[in-house]
């Protein structure tokens, strides 16, 4: 998969052109075993090649131009988009009104110069991690098609627009893993940044306390230069390799490693092999703290306590064309009282500062993004079977959001198996020290070996 980087200094060197790079997505969305509809909610075509005409005419004729521009990146159903309607993967919001502004991570990307390609698919509202989509169809895995696998969610249409090569990457939140679950499971790249560094701005919301606005790309470089805009800060742009001999590396031993299927649990342990023999100083590393998430959870915990306040009005008027899957975990909301929702925000607190004193002797935490791979959609028929690998999906990559911490997922396979990603989680605010720990890792842990 391309490079943004590599097609940076292709357009600066004429070798390319916006409009080639945009019409190689169009393309791609048109033809890729028919998925392109069910990956992207919203594409104009014409707009699209206006917005690389004006790019390549730009660069005609001014001597320095956003090395990211012409570069094409797919939008998350959930932002706005200046004109367009934003719908968060929902029919309920067909009739909403129109943006009249870009969300703030979107006019950040556009001032950059990146082409909008179009607005993807994800699972309603983004309230799971399986990425069904029964509104707007569900975009199949690209590994395995044939077998039907899932793409992963919420942001099932960005991953998928990257693998297929529809888009060089995709914007995307993550509130339990939204960006790293599909990231996983499709085989690329996906970053969930500290919550409080990219504005949520003009982003639909599903919880305050946990959205953050990520990305998923094919590398971690490509992450870094889009967390770079979208933050504001571009220390992150900047990733260096950072030492693996002598690297500290605490390897989560409870929670987190429970019910590994054997392809997530073998690719796991060669990559902790990998790993202890380039030098770094793997250390198992338990927190009992993270045993009790389940029980805080038990009521929906932050994210159905938050939904459904922003959801009530509209549940109680048309609960009818809401995904069951999705209002049922909204309306678990009711079930919580204040004190519920204060006893939570305390907890949260406290598990915060008891986890932060047990890792801070170490450079990174690492566990298995999923520990499952990409199941079927046969699988998921059942509701029973839905809520259970629903549940399973989030559980590891929300860990992160419930610590406020940044974290990335890379994958972990060896070329021709099932996608598998291993999760790397830094400090909150250690988002550029995290991407430079990555793209080391990166390096060492290649699909292809």
């Amino acid at each position: 998969m391309p490079l943004i980087e590599d097609l940076s200094s292709a357009l600066e060197a004429r070798q390319t052109t916006a409009r080639k790079l945009a019409e190689n997505c169009l393309e791609q969305i048109t033809k890729t075993d028919g998925q392109g509809a069910n990956t992207f909610v919203h594409v104009d075509h014409e707009a699209v090649r206006m917005q690389a005409d004006a790019i390549d005419q730009l660069r005609q004729s001014v001597a320095q131009v956003s090395p990211f521009a012409g570069i094409p990146i797919s939008i998350k159903d959930l932002f706005d988009i200046k004109g367009q309607r934003t719908k968060a993967g929902s029919i309920v919001k067909n009739e909403s009104p129109v943006a009249g502004i870009d969300a703030v991570a979107v006019g950040r990307l556009r001032a950059a110069g990146f082409i909008l390609i179009g607005r993807t698919n994800m699972t309603e509202f983004a309230y799971s991690g399986l990425g069904l989509n029964p509104h707007f169809g569900t975009p199949l895995n690209p590994f395995d098609r044939q077998s039907q696998r899932i793409p992963g969610g919420s942001s099932s249409g960005a991953a998928v627009s990257v693998t297929d090569k529809m888009a060089i990457a995709g914007l995307g939140s993550d509130t339990g893993g939204s960006c790293r679950i599909p990231a996983a499971m499709c085989g690329i790249t996906g970053f969930k940044p500290t919550a409080r560094r990219v504005s949520l701005t003009g982003a639909y919301p599903l919880s305050s306390s946990l959205d953050s606005i990520g990305s998923i790309a094919s590398s971690v470089s490509c992450c870094a230069a889009i967390d770079a805009i979208v933050s504001g800060d571009a220390k992150s742009l900047v990733v260096d390799q950072f030492p693996l001999a002598g690297l500290r590396i605490a390897a989560l031993s409870n929670y987190v490693v429970e019910g590994m299927d054997d392809q997530v649990a073998n690719a796991y342990q060669r990559t902790l092999g990998k790993l202890s023999a380039a030098g770094a100083i793997v250390t198992d590393l338990a927190l009992p703290e993270l045993d009790i998430l389940p029980e805080a959870n038990s009521k929906g915990g932050f994210v159905a306590a938050e939904a459904y306040t922003a959801h009530r009005t509209l549940l109680a008027e048309r609960i009818g064309d809401y995904d069951p899957r999705v209002s049922s975990r909204m309306l678990k909301g009711q079930d919580q009282s204040a004190a519920d929702y204060v006893d939570l925000l305390a907890l949260r607190s406290n598990m915060i500062a008891a986890v932060d004193a047990r890792t801070s002797i170490f450079d990174v935490v690492i566990f298995p993004t999923v520990p499952m791979i990409a199941p079927k959609m046969s699988e998921l028929e059942d509701d029973a079977d839905y809520g259970r690998l629903n549940l399973l999906s989030l559980r590891n990559p929300t860990v992160a959001n419930f610590l406020d911490r940044c974290a990335v997922s890379i994958p972990i396979n060896r070329e021709g198996e099932a996608p598998v990603g291993l999760n790397l989680m830094g400090e909150t605010n250690g988002d550029a020290r995290l991407l430079s720990i990555a793209k080391s890792m990166e390096g060492l842990l290649s699909t292809s070996l």
